[in-house]
């Protein structure tokens, strides 16, 4: 790893209009390549939009996914990426055949580098959900990417680790949703609404238990528990039927927020990621302390007929 600028950005991105998110994207870009940034990073299924895809029919989903890379976003980001001498991560739906997935896609001015599709796809019946860990290089550094709820799972970020990924990209489209958990729940569509005139009760909700303090729960272990830094990258405010909470953010391998965005709005946040914290953080010690003679049960296959659920909080208590 050598020394970089990464960004993290979020947006309130407009369903199913690429152009519009597509031009979000490029003028943040614009921003985090002014501050020095190397790297920018954008949410979960940025290009499309996302929450609004449970509504669509397999039909109007299929209209809307395109191969990758030669599809036309695809093709976009990369012009975009060569135009600003930058590399660009950025998410849409992929179509591969008749298959379609959550797809992660990563771009530098050299040309297409990689993409990963989502392993843990839950918002419509219609997508598949990807089966490959990927490390690649980047700008110089060692990059393995997460789609939401693959993070959760603290099975992924410890294989991306132990694959040598000294960052892991964590696009999100994540809070302001159902939950049987304290304090968590929906956002007022009003809120956001008057965050001009009235900003306080909005950003007491964003930083409160439906939003922030749900992350710090878990995301800076994530980082600290691997050694890796992590860029957190989430869309913001509304997003078909919620509003999502931004809180675009970069983790070093200590766990600690290197920069993080505070705005009730579009924004981009700049961090410096530098090697020296790989090596000294408790992460790399705790990788080089595992005992896999132990841990066969984490190897063993599902009971006959049982097959692995993704099943998101907001979805249980719906039913």
């Amino acid at each position: 790893m050598r020394d970089i600028h990464i960004a993290a950005a979020q947006f309130e991105a407009s369903d199913a209009d690429k152009d519009y998110n597509l031009g979000r994207i490029e003028a943040l870009a614009r921003q985090a390549v002014a501050a020095g940034a190397a790297i920018v990073s954008f949410h979960e299924c940025c290009i499309s939009g996302y929450t609004f895809l449970q509504s669509l029919s397999r039909e109007a989903l299929l209209a809307l996914a395109e191969p990758v890379p030669e599809g036309a976003s695809t093709q976009k980001l990369l012009a975009l990426s060569r135009r600003l001498g930058v590399a660009l991560l950025a998410g849409l739906i992929e179509r591969d055949g008749e298959e379609m997935f959550n797809c992660y896609v990563a771009v530098a001015p050299e040309g297409y580098l990689n993409k990963h599709r989502k392993l843990h796809a839950f918002i419509s019946p219609h997508l598949s959900s990807g089966c490959q860990f990927q490390v690649f290089d980047l700008c110089g550094v060692r990059a393995g990417i997460l789609t939401c709820y693959d993070s959760n799972l603290v099975e992924n970020p410890r294989i991306l680790a132990l694959m040598g990924a000294e960052v892991i990209f964590a696009p999100h489209v994540t809070c302001g949703l159902p939950s049987t958990m304290p304090g968590r729940g929906t956002i007022d569509r009003a809120l956001w609404d008057k965050r001009q005139r009235d900003p306080v009760p909005l950003r007491l909700e964003f930083t409160g238990p439906k939003g922030r303090a749900w992350l710090m729960r878990w995301l800076p272990a994530r980082a600290y528990e691997n050694g890796v830094y992590y860029i957190f990258t989430n869309a913001v405010g509304v997003d078909h039927d919620t509003i999502k909470t931004g809180g675009a953010m970069i983790l070093d391998p200590f766990g600690e927020i290197l920069v993080e965005s505070t705005a009730l709005g579009d924004d981009v946040v700049v961090g410096l990621c530098t090697p020296e914290k790989l090596d000294l953080s408790s992460g790399r010690r705790y990788l080089r302390a595992r005992r896999p003679d132990l841990y066969g049960k984490l190897t063993e296959p599902l009971p006959p007929g049982q097959k692995p659920v993704t099943n998101p909080g907001w979805r249980t208590l719906k039913g």
